[in-house]
């Protein structure tokens, strides 16, 4: 790597629901940052903040000490990293890729090795929890795997777009613990869909629940968030999508199969999204669950 604190380079990879508002928060910082994405029409926000464009994800790399990237699932980060001007095609030796996407951790520790033994470059998993609020307001709690001084080398720059960055172990011990963040959040939002429907039948104003318990051991940023949007039925803006959960939490399902682990709640809740999906709502947000409970006939 070329430069240390200010001096590194940026890239990320990603502009989506998270990248835009993490790479926002970067620009305003005053650092410099080269974007790509796949979908080049979603780069606008970014380019008119001052981002500068590359033309691949290999003429990104080979500009940035430090890769950012967020995409959706472990085929879209394979392709990008490994595929055709994909990053490991241009990488600089030394440089780090800190993967923010969610994926499961024995796809991570292959690539990880892969991109090191084929491009020199050290890789991070780092996963996010906070959502777009916590991308926007830069208050997001990352989960980090990989090399301990490839973490402090990046420290600095992530603590630009987060509050918490937590070294949790070696590769895939971030995506590990992301799926224990995703099997908590995905039995909330079941609980809290259940809640309000049961505060709306009984004759409670269901939006006042999150103030009522406020502060109380039900209260939680999930709780906070999405009880009001579901006890309005308000879906838009998205604050996660559905498919989005329920990957994480068919992951959580296989990690926790191999590690035999019992999972009986995620199941539940996993199983609960399936549903959403078969209805073609997997795009939507996950606040939309309430849905579900609304088709339920007293």
């Amino acid at each position: 790597m070329t430069g240390e604190g200010e001096d590194l380079k940026l890239g990320y990879i990603g502009i989506g629901l998270m990248g835009e508002p993490m790479t926002m928060r970067l620009l305003k910082a005053g650092r410099s940052v080269a974007v790509w994405n796949r979908s080049r029409e979603k780069l606008r926000g970014v380019l008119e903040a001052g981002a500068v464009e590359a033309s691949s994800a290999g003429d990104l790399a080979s500009r940035c000490d430090i890769v950012m990237m967020c995409l959706t699932d472990t085929k879209a980060v394979e392709h990008v990293v490994f595929g055709q001007n994909g990053i490991a095609s241009a990488a600089r030796p030394g440089s780090i890729l800190v993967d923010f996407s969610s994926m499961d951790p024995d796809s991570t520790r292959r690539f990880a090795a892969r991109l090191r033994e084929e491009a020199g470059m050290g890789w991070i998993d780092a996963p996010v929890s906070g959502g777009v609020p916590g991308a926007r307001d830069g208050t997001l709690a990352i989960m980090a795997g990989g090399e301990a001084g490839e973490i402090e080398r990046v420290r600095p720059v992530i603590a630009l777009m987060a509050q918490r960055f937590t070294h949790m172990g070696p590769s895939g011990a971030g995506q590990t613990t992301k799926l224990c963040n995703q099997v908590i959040v995905g039995c909330q939002l079941a609980a809290i869909a259940e809640a309000v429907r049961l505060a709306e039948e009984a004759g409670v104003d269901a939006k006042m629940l999150p103030e009522a318990l406020k502060g109380g051991f039900a209260d939680s940023i999930p709780l906070q968030l999405f009880a009001p949007r579901m006890a309005a039925r308000a879906f838009e803006p998205p604050l996660g999508a559905i498919h989005t959960m329920l990957k994480d939490l068919d992951n959580a399902g296989e990690a926790a199969r191999q590690a035999g682990a019992p999972l009986p709640m995620a199941s539940t809740a996993r199983e609960l999204l399936r549903q959403m999906a078969a209805r073609g709502q997997s795009e939507a947000c996950a606040t939309a669950l309430i849905q579900l409970y609304d088709s339920v006939q007293r």
